[in-house]
């Protein structure tokens, strides 16, 4: 005889006790009863007295086992639904009513598996774009450039010198990519590797750089990684910037004061370069150009002869730049005057641009740019049209600017000022 419950609970409403009572019998052997009795699924609670075994309803007249409701009617096994009535495994929906399982959409619609979207409905498997662009895709389509590297600047990382960018040479036909055999040479060593001993940039920069086509041997397109050239005799260009490979060549600015003899040695004994060079004095040095003693500003050094040779010679119009200072005011087509050509004692002398920089009571400075070389060009220019010169200074010398260096220094040039020269007289 099956003994009723102790608590009160054991009872249900009517006051039966179930245990004895055929129909609470037959309900706990049929479940098709207990749904009948209550019309939520399963009849039967825990305080009617029923077992808590297999199939036995649980406070809420559901079962525990598998299929049965758990408090909310949702079953606890597999398909079962969890509050919301949706089921908890594979395939079936999570709160939201998405499933969680492969292929099913998590929170937001974006299923978990491969090729399944990741929040904002692009797909993040294998062939899904990461943040917008393919994981399996160069750098290049992320990124808009050609390569890993395409842009980068030569020389990016140099210590010193200035950052003068790429060489603008006028527009010519390219010649196509040559074959490596046209300037390959067995005995010599990797294009690359000269660039990155260079100072260029690191090797895997180098190789990009060849690969977009942006370094010329001997005046041709190279593009073939394999091809090994001769450093002692190759030019090697990059974005126009021609790489010096001899080692034993110097080039410094020197930012001349006042008073001081454009030469090494003065027999007169009047301040000259060499005071200035301290422990520079054992190096043989050129001056490129000259600046009178009354004049100021950038003045170039070096021992390589044919730079300097090349630097002053008429041919390769090198531009200079000076910053004049006259008496004013200064009456106006001045300016143009100068652009056409003034006679002087020995010929016509003219300036490439003329621009007034500044005017204040009495002086205006004005900034003029011309690639005569001839001697006091500037002072007679000045004095042919009345106004005889204050102060000189020579801000500029082909690609090269004083800036802000200090009077009476010298500074070493930047392998890439060092190129933009070279370039500049086509070497």
């Amino acid at each position: 005889m099956t003994q009723a419950p102790r608590s009160g609970s054991g009872r249900n409403r009517a006051g039966r006790n179930p245990a004895t009572d055929s129909a609470g019998k037959s309900g706990r052997d049929a479940g098709s009863a207990k749904s009948a009795r209550t019309g939520g699924g399963f009849a039967g609670s825990k305080s009617a007295g029923a077992p808590r075994g297999a199939g036995a309803p649980k406070r809420d007249g559901a079962p525990r086992g598998a299929g049965a409701p758990k408090r909310d009617g949702a079953s606890w096994g597999a398909g079962a639904p969890k509050r919301d009535g949706a089921p908890r495994r594979a395939g079936a929906p999570k709160r939201d009513g998405a499933p969680r399982g492969a292929g099913a959409p998590k929170r937001d619609g974006a299923s978990w598996g491969s090729g399944a979207p990741k929040r904002d409905g692009a797909p993040r498997g294998a062939d899904a774009p990461k943040g917008g662009a393919s994981k399996g895709a160069p750098k290049a389509a992320r990124s808009g450039q050609r390569g890993a590297s395409a842009g980068a600047a030569p020389f990016g990382k140099e210590r010193f010198g200035r950052n003068l960018g790429a060489v603008h040479r006028p527009r010519r036909p390219k010649a196509p990519p040559v074959d490596r055999l046209d300037v390959h040479n067995p005995e010599g060593v990797r294009l690359q590797k000269i660039m990155a001993s260079a100072g260029v940039a690191s090797r895997r920069v180098c190789e990009d750089m060849i690969r977009d086509g942006r370094v010329e041997v001997d005046g041709t397109i190279v593009t073939d990684l394999g091809v090994r050239v001769d450093p002692s005799s190759a030019a090697i260009h990059v974005d126009g910037i021609r790489l010096q490979l001899n080692e034993t060549m110097v080039y410094y600015a020197f930012n001349k004061p006042k008073g001081v003899v454009s030469t090494m040695e003065d027999p007169e004994g009047r301040p000259c370069i060499s005071d200035f060079l301290k422990n520079r004095k054992g190096e043989r040095l050129f001056h490129i150009g000259r600046l009178d003693a009354a004049t100021e500003g950038l003045l170039l050094l070096t021992n390589d002869g044919e730079l300097t040779n090349r630097l002053t010679h008429p041919s390769f119009e090198v531009p200079k730049t000076y910053l004049v200072q006259v008496r004013g005011p200064m009456a106006h087509g001045i300016g143009a005057q100068m652009k056409e050509g003034i006679e002087l004692e020995d010929g016509i002398a003219s300036v490439d641009s003329f621009k007034l920089v500044d005017s204040t009571p009495g002086h205006v400075l004005v900034e003029v740019v011309l690639h005569s070389g001839r001697n006091r060009v500037v002072r007679r220019l000045f004095d042919a049209v009345g106004h005889p010169v204050e102060r000189l200074v020579r801000t500029q010398f082909g690609p090269i600017r004083v800036g802000d260096q200090r009077q009476g220094s010298i500074r070493v040039l930047g392998r890439q000022e060092v190129g933009h020269l070279l370039a500049a007289v086509e070497m």
